[in-house]
């Protein structure tokens, strides 16, 4: 294999520095540029070994001769910036060293007969990245998402996403309209009526719907499903967080597989 070029760059002001600066700020920059930002080994392992290949990797200026080892045949291009431009870059706390821009997949269709977490405007970054790994841990292949809800690829999803996205089929930007394309049974989740979940019989597969943080599942979709599911909390407390009912949900449909 041919080794990528390397660049290194040293000043703010250079428009490659200020385009990663868009992608790890702008929750929706990768809209425009067809292109996402992945701070950190963690997410940069997670997408290779899913067989992606970035399409620019990133690094340190003092983390690269440590990583070139490992990492230099990770990319088509290779580009090695000053420590503190880094940092500026970082969306992180504690910046990472390293850091891939990889190419979007192209645009999903939903899938009609596919295993499904639909978003009903859930608009929590933390609680979709959340849910997203719970789809991926349950045998969930595809997450569609509402209009209003979280944007799936923005760094904040991606980072609790944990590399969850590189295994799921992910659509977003739908109306509760494209939904009608789904040919599995949808359920939805209800802080207080419904069959309790623990008691159901829950077809497979399926489509489970998780609704906005404060307003819950929307009517349209309630009228549509196929059952609805509540969740027993004998501690009394009046509903969960929705990663939460997810990972509980998404667990009881998956765990018979």
């Amino acid at each position: 294999m041919t080794s990528p070029s390397v660049t290194t760059i040293h000043s703010r002001d250079n428009s490659f520095v200020k385009e990663l600066r868009r992608f790890a700020q702008d929750t929706t920059a990768y809209r425009k540029q067809g292109r996402v930002w992945l701070e950190g080994d963690h997410l940069c392992r997670a997408a290779l070994a899913r067989g992606l290949r970035p399409a620019v990797s990133v690094f340190s200026e003092s983390f690269w001769p440590l990583a070139q080892v490992e990492w230099a045949q990770a990319a088509i291009k290779t580009v090695v910036i000053a420590d503190a431009l880094f940092a500026d870059i970082s969306g992180l706390e504690s910046p990472a060293r390293m850091g891939f821009l990889l190419d979007l997949p192209p645009h999903a269709a939903v899938q009609p007969h596919a295993a499904t977490v639909v978003l009903d405007r859930v608009q929590d970054a933390g609680n979709v990245g959340s849910i997203l790994r719970s789809a991926s841990a349950f045998g969930f292949r595809q997450v569609v998402a509402i209009k209003g809800s979280a944007a799936l690829w923005s760094p904040k999803v991606l980072r609790a996403g944990m590399g969850a996205h590189f295994a799921l089929s992910l659509v977003e930007g739908v109306g509760e309209s494209d939904l009608a394309a789904l040919q599995v049974p949808l359920l939805v989740t209800s802080s207080h009526a419904g069959d309790f979940l623990h008691r159901a019989a829950l077809p497979w597969p399926c489509a489970w719907v998780m609704g906005h943080e404060g307003q819950g599942v929307s009517q349209g979709l309630e009228d549509r499903a196929a059952l609805r599911i509540r969740i027993a909390q004998p501690g009394g407390e009046e509903s969960l967080n929705v990663a939460a009912a997810a990972a509980i949900c998404l667990h009881a449909s998956g765990a018979g597989l």
